[in-house]
């Protein structure tokens, strides 16, 4: 037996006739169509965005498009690590922000200079700054030195 054109055909239940709506009350789908009474869905094109809140304010509009910020309030300070104080000075000596400009360990002052924890500290030192994270005032004055903060 050989195979023609002719005599190819779909599967069996594969192709499907489409229902036809609004012909009329026989057909089960007359009238309104399968579509119900009034409403958006039930009038022309009837599409609705899946992000469609049913007119309350859509949850992207409500939301800010960017995150929040401090900006005006935000302290920028200069920021100096334990380990840089115990290379660039002597035992007892007392360190300020201007001696850091001065030995350019930072350029600039901004809103203040913050002493932060990390490396280790030998020596006692005096130091003097707008800000101390907790780590940095336990190893400066467990190698017995001081911690004065500034206004």
């Amino acid at each position: 037996m050989s195979l023609k054109i002719s005599d190819l055909k779909p599967a069996e239940g594969s192709r499907k006739v489409a229902k036809r709506t609004g012909r009329g009350w026989s057909s089960g789908l007359g009238k309104t169509g399968g579509k119900g009474h009034k409403g958006q869905k039930s009038r022309g094109k009837g599409k609705v965005r899946p992000s469609f809140e049913g007119g309350q304010t859509p949850l992207f509009r409500r939301i800010p498009k960017y995150g929040f910020t401090n900006a005006p309030f935000k302290k920028d300070y200069a920021e100096v690590n334990i380990f840089v104080l115990e290379n660039k000075f002597e035992a007892n000596e007392e360190i300020t922000p201007e001696k850091l400009l001065e030995k350019k360990i930072i350029k600039k002052i901004k809103d203040g200079v913050k002493v932060l924890g990390k490396g280790e500290l030998t020596k006692p030192l005096k130091v003097k700054a707008h800000a101390f994270s907790k780590k940095a005032q336990e190893k400066i004055e467990s190698a017995g030195g001081s911690v004065e903060v500034i206004q």
